[in-house]
């Protein structure tokens, strides 16, 4: 690869964080990954637990329009008595954190520090992925309700001697945290003694990505714009986790199908004169191009063909499913917004799939062969975008943890 102009900037920040005996009670899943009926259950019982924070509609009543002006002034009330309680402290001093998550043996571990707006605006930070006006409108709402960035987004970056050797050096210390949580993902945060370090480390970084968090991103951006004000100001800059792409796992991200044209006989038939269909075939396909199908209660393995596209999007086993079956089949030409599609996370496995279908909920489901880092990296790096819902990456992150002030 060519040699970089660009060198990505890294902040060192004062956190507002748990006391350590707390941050088993604080610490909690990040806002999208459920909705408001399972914030609430999860919260129930756990006054400390930051989804009163980030899902402050769960305090309100449930009738009550999530993007009502009650709940973001909620938000904002909800982490102003946390950060003044004797629940919270702030570091004195502008610092950079490891963070290491542990699932099911392997070990994923990042800088977590904040990254600049600027770097987000001028493609030094680069995206795969639309986002939605609506939940960046969410977002930015948030964050200037309460003058902070409350959970950091995920981002990778090509793997760097310097930054793995402090990495390295900063885990030999006793951790701030160390702790499992309800899912049986280990998460451990230490605090580096020299942030300096990992600062000039990152400037052998020409570029990120964006893994997990475009809206958080996005409404980082609005944010800072809105708020405006010197270069150097804290709203300018928004935390993150940095993992080398050596460490990073991405899961499928499935597809069910809830109605199909003419019935599943129909679509069998149709299917069957254009490819040709393995039984009894694994619910989890075993390489790239392949995909798994589920009729009934059979599942059939199918062979993608090659697409007829040239970019490195079009390669992608999502874009060639879409090329070959999706639109041609079934008269899906914008998943992102045709409700007759759904997307399935892979951390919920393929017996979620077989429930969808068994209940009746879908008439399809399909299995796909996950995503790899370097095609993640290789559509950002030629400015394209992702089909929808291409990248499930686990494990996912903890909120509450860290979180950065801009007041």
């Amino acid at each position: 690869m060519q040699s970089s102009p660009y060198m990505a900037l890294l902040h060192p920040f004062r956190a507002l964080r748990p006391v350590p005996e707390k941050a088993h009670e604080v610490a909690c899943v990040p806002y999208d990954v459920i909705n408001s009926d399972e914030a609430r259950d999860l919260a129930d019982g756990k006054p400390l637990s930051f989804l009163h924070v980030i899902r402050p509609e769960i305090d309100l009543d449930p009738g009550l329009d999530e993007h009502d002006d009650i709940v973001y002034a909620r938000g904002a009330e909800n982490l102003r008595t946390y950060r003044h309680s004797p629940f919270s402290v702030q570091d004195a001093e502008p610092c950079v954190y490891v963070y290491r998550l542990v699932m099911d043996g392997r070990a994923q571990t990042g800088v977590f520090a904040c990254v600049s707006v600027a770097d987000y605006d001028s493609d030094v930070i680069l995206k795969h992925e639309l986002t939605r006006p609506v939940k960046e409108d969410d977002r930015t709402r948030h964050i200037l309700e309460q003058s902070a960035h409350a959970e950091p987004v995920m981002l990778t970056f090509r793997d760097n001697d310097a930054v793995a050797v402090n990495m390295e050096q900063t885990m030999q210390d006793a951790p701030l945290y160390d702790l499992t949580s309800d899912d049986g993902v280990r998460h451990t945060v230490w605090k580096a003694n020299n942030p300096g370090a990992f600062v000039a480390a990152f400037e052998g970084v020409d570029h990120l990505y964006v893994a997990d968090g475009h809206h958080r991103c996005k409404a980082a951006s609005r944010a800072a714009a809105e708020v405006g004000g010197p270069t150097d100001s804290e709203v300018r800059f928004f935390p993150a986790v940095l993992f080398p792409m050596s460490c990073m796992a991405i899961l499928p991200y499935n597809r069910i199908i809830r109605k199909l044209p003419g019935g599943p006989k129909a679509f069998f038939e149709a299917l069957s004169e254009s490819f040709e269909l393995r039984p009894h075939a694994s619910p989890v396909p075993t390489r790239k191009g392949d995909v798994s199908l589920l009729l009934g209660s059979t599942w059939y393995g199918l062979t993608l063909p090659e697409t007829s596209g040239s970019s490195v999007a079009d390669t992608l086993d999502v874009g060639r499913l879409t090329e070959a079956i999706l639109e041609p089949m079934l008269g899906i030409t914008d998943p992102r917004r045709d409700a007759n599609i759904d997307f399935v996370g892979g951390i919920r496995g393929t017996g979620e799939l077989e429930r969808l279908v068994a209940s009746g909920r879908a008439e399809l489901a399909i299995s796909m062969y996950p995503t790899s880092i370097e095609e993640l990296v290789d559509v950002s790096d030629a400015g394209l975008l992702m089909p929808p819902k291409s990248t499930w990456f686990e494990p996912k992150l903890r909120s509450g943890f860290l979180v950065h002030l801009f007041d």
